[in-house]
């Protein structure tokens, strides 16, 4: 069919499981799928810290680098945790995983759910502000972003859907180019501010006067440009959960990959924040801070604007890291029965793909519900990958307090600061970001926790009831009522009739009478075609097929309450698919009218027609 070709073209072909240990991810590809959504912070990062501390005035800018250094200390305390989460953990050290195994179900069910929508909304910003940057360049295409912001989300989906291995080479050349462009800006940049190039002080765009503050300087303040800044956190839960992917020895791999993600982020984050403030550069609207940098860094030539390319590339491209991840979390959650089990099946190239098609789903209905708009989507944003930050290293340190042995102190201690560090700053975002749409995120979450729980008690519900343990043997039941019903008689019917009588040497036939003259017609052909079965004629004075034949089968229920219930339906299949539409879908009416009663067997005995 057109349908399956169409998906081999997008897709690929299908992968058999045999070479699933093939598709795995090596170091270099690892990096490029797990590190887009974290590397991507770096572009707003350091412009988020300075639009805090520029409510100060010129003399609070000088704390960006402090701030920074101490992000970059946070950065190294949480890549070191998860390290050590993915050596205990080696099968998936993911924060759900972890909190499970230490915390118990519900801590975990707080964390799973918090991930989810962090990935939801990571997709949502990314493709957001990678569209944003296209048309700030292109007016043009303004009113089309939130059609272009689903167009990035479709391609990076079927990118996924055609498997990890593959995903991964698709995205390595944009994320190299992407730290290799910004090294290169850093490096230049320094060499530029050594020279003397930068000014001593931090001076409002366009006339050189110093900006002015319109609030004091407090400890909240600060707190407040550290959490921002602590955006450039997000994305490095993503290698944690993504440790089944890599190549044997997995664990080795992906904490190979996370530490090179902790270098280069805290490299490029620095790097970036140290020449902003040598520079005095500002936010201003219409210009990102890192567009500024590189404008003066490197003019307004070729280089310029290659960065700017691969910064729009990299925003649109870190919601790549939530769809590596999101299916796998759901997957654990899936696993757990706290998820629909269909989650847990890999698709045709061994990706997650169900995860894959519903999280793109999801995050397109937030970018039309919010019309692909940046500022009003970022408030929702990062609240949940810090819960589930601090939730895991307080996991860890329970953890190293029941393990004990070799270095269970410091690695206590580790993640004890690291968890008391990211819980101040989830409460910090919390509260300045709660009337501006963190409520949403913060309201969701025990929605959420909810529907687990509901999925869990049903599998559970269902476990139980399918359970064989103290069932005893039944007696053979009696023979089945069987029905064959009928709208005429012609070829689609007649083996439905042989197969009822091949069942049952007392089948009957059921018709019901919309039309009294049609009846008379099928009636003088019944005795040379009915195969010898009587035939029943219902009569419907409202012209119902359904009704009629439902009241027959309770009346014959309640003669035989312990007799099952054999309907065969007779149908015939057109060739094509279009040619279903010229038809009536009465079978299909009764099979649904029929789904959940107790005691009946519905089959479909099907006549193939030709073109």
């Amino acid at each position: 069919m057109w349908v399956q070709a169409l998906k081999r073209l997008m897709v690929g072909s299908p992968i058999p499981t045999t070479l699933a240990k093939h598709e795995r991810l090596g170091r270099v590809t690892g990096l490029a799928v797990f590190a887009s959504d974290a590397l991507s912070s770096v572009a707003y990062a350091t412009e988020a810290i300075l639009l805090v501390l520029v409510l100060a005035g010129s003399a609070a800018l000088h704390l960006s680098v402090p701030i920074a250094l101490g992000i970059a200390v946070l950065v190294a305390i949480v890549v070191t945790s998860y390290r050590q989460a993915i050596l205990a953990y080696p099968q998936g050290g993911g924060a759900y995983v972890v909190t499970r195994e230490n915390l118990g179900r519900y801590p975990s069910l707080v964390a799973g759910a918090a991930l989810l929508i962090d990935y939801v909304l990571t997709v949502a910003v990314s493709a957001a502000a990678g569209i944003a940057a296209i048309t700030s360049a292109v007016p043009r295409l303004y009113p089309y972003r939130v059609g272009l912001c689903m167009l990035g989300v479709a391609l990076i989906a079927v990118a996924n859907l055609r498997g990890v291995r593959e995903s991964g080479r698709l995205f390595a050349v944009p994320t190299y180019l992407f730290t290799g462009a910004y090294v290169a800006m850093i490096a230049w940049g320094s060499v530029r501010w050594l020279t003397g190039e930068g000014p001593t002080a931090a001076v409002a765009p366009g006339n050189g006067t110093p900006v002015p503050g319109g609030e004091e300087l407090t400890l909240f303040l600060a707190l407040r440009a550290f959490a921002s800044g602590c955006a450039a956190l997000t994305g490095i839960e993503a290698v944690s959960d993504g440790v089944p992917a890599f190549r044997t020895p997995e664990a080795r791999n992906a904490r190979a990959v996370l530490a090179m993600l902790g270098v280069i982020l805290i490299v490029l984050f620095l790097g970036i924040t140290f020449l902003g403030n040598a520079f005095g550069l500002l936010p201003t609207e219409g210009e990102t801070l890192n567009s500024q940098l590189a404008r003066r860094v490197f003019g307004d030539g070729v280089l310029y604007y290659l960065v700017q390319a691969v910064t729009t590339l990299i925003l649109v491209m870190a919601a790549n890291t939530s769809f590596a991840d999101f299916p796998r979390l759901a997957f654990f959650l899936s696993r757990d029965r706290f998820l629909p089990r269909q989650l847990s099946n890999r698709g045709d190239r061994l990706a997650y793909s169900n995860g894959i098609l519903i999280l793109a789903l999801l995050s397109v209905v937030l970018l039309v519900g919010f019309q692909g708009d940046t500022h009003a989507l970022i408030p929702l944003y990062a609240v949940g990958v810090f819960l589930s930050f601090t939730l895991k290293q307080a996991s860890m340190v329970r953890y190293w307090l029941q393990r004990g042995g070799p270095g269970w102190l410091s690695g206590a201690a580790v993640q004890g600061v690291g968890a008391a560090a990211t819980g101040t700053v989830m409460l910090v975002l919390a509260a300045t970001k709660f009337t501006h749409g963190a409520w949403i995120v913060i309201a969701l979450i025990p929605c959420l926790i909810g529907l687990f729980l509901a999925i869990h008690r049903h599998y559970e519900d269902v476990a139980l009831q399918l359970s064989i343990e103290g069932v005893e043997p039944e007696p053979p039941p009696a023979s089945p009522i069987v029905l064959v019903l009928i709208g005429d008689v012609h070829r689609g019917v007649l083996p439905a009739l042989r197969y009822a009588r091949a069942l049952s040497p007392a089948a009957r036939a059921l018709y019901v009478e919309i039309d009294a003259e049609h009846t008379r017609r099928l009636e003088d052909r019944w005795g040379k075609w009915g195969n010898g079965l009587p035939l029943v004629v219902l009569r419907s004075p409202y012209r119902s097929v359904v009704g009629p034949f439902l009241e027959y089968l309770d009346h014959l229920q309640r003669q035989a309450p312990d007799r099952l219930i054999t309907i065969i339906l007779p149908e015939f299949v057109p060739a094509r698919w279009w040619q279903h539409l010229l038809h009536n879908q009465t079978a299909l009416l009764i099979k649904g009218a029929l789904l959940f009663r107790k005691g009946v067997i519905v089959t479909n005995v099907p006549y193939h027609l030709k073109t």
